[in-house]
């Protein structure tokens, strides 16, 4: 009992230990093994040069020793394995106890984090998170089209003046030399034909064309 005259040992230590002295005898089994390999080989060359020297008492001799060598040599063999299984037990054990030692840690943390955790509370935290979620996506929503329709709103105003100038543009241009060709032709009239209703006539052509540019101007700004 070690515990009688000193601290008692945990299993953790205990196993340590029976391990530590399994491995010693393993390596004193090998040692062993390996001398009697030595011998076993100086006795073959023995019983050779025996044989060769026609000593056939001795080679029986040296023949049943080398047969209870090889048969010791396997028996050592057989030991070291049973050890070896041994010891590979030891180890599982450790690695069970150091397992189960981890697990009861665990298992008393989680105890305790049960224990603080207020169900109720969560539950009241996780309704409020969803209520908050949901607003920020429905504001989201509603800025994200306000800014399409604004934006939306602003391009086609753009895009309308942009028309308008282009035809305003392209009517300017047309106004110019209509402007231009008209007193050529008001003054053309008077040289050709001396009469006073010509140049009247051609008057109310030059109105007229100004009214049709003015009614152009007009609907094409009602657009």
């Amino acid at each position: 009992m070690s515990f009688i005259f000193g601290k008692r040992k945990t299993p953790a230590e205990l196993l340590r230990e029976n391990k530590r002295m399994l491995d010693k005898s393993i390596r004193e089994i090998e040692r062993e093994r390996q001398g009697l390999q030595t011998q076993e080989k100086k006795l073959i060359a023995e019983i050779k040069k025996s044989a060769k020297q026609g000593q056939m008492g001795a080679v029986r001799v040296m023949a049943k020793d080398l047969v209870r060598t090889r048969h010791q040599v396997e028996k050592f063999y057989k030991l070291k394995s049973q050890l070896q299984g041994v010891s590979l037990r030891i180890q599982t054990l450790k690695s069970t106890q150091a397992m189960g030692e981890a697990m009861k840690g665990v298992t008393k943390a989680m105890g305790q984090m049960n224990r603080q955790m207020n169900l109720p509370s969560l539950q009241k935290i996780m309704q409020e998170f969803e209520r908050q979620n949901e607003k920020m996506e429905l504001t989201s929503e509603m800025m994200g089209d306000a800014i399409d329709d604004a934006l939306e709103g602003e391009e086609d105003e753009e895009e309308t003046e942009d028309l308008v100038n282009q035809v305003l543009d392209e009517i300017g241009i047309d106004i110019n030399q209509e402007l231009v060709n008209a007193p050529s032709s008001a003054v053309a009239a008077p040289a050709s034909k001396t009469k006073v209703p010509q140049v009247e006539t051609t008057g109310n052509d030059d109105g007229g064309i100004d009214s049709d540019l003015q009614a152009r101007l007009d609907n094409l700004r009602k657009m």
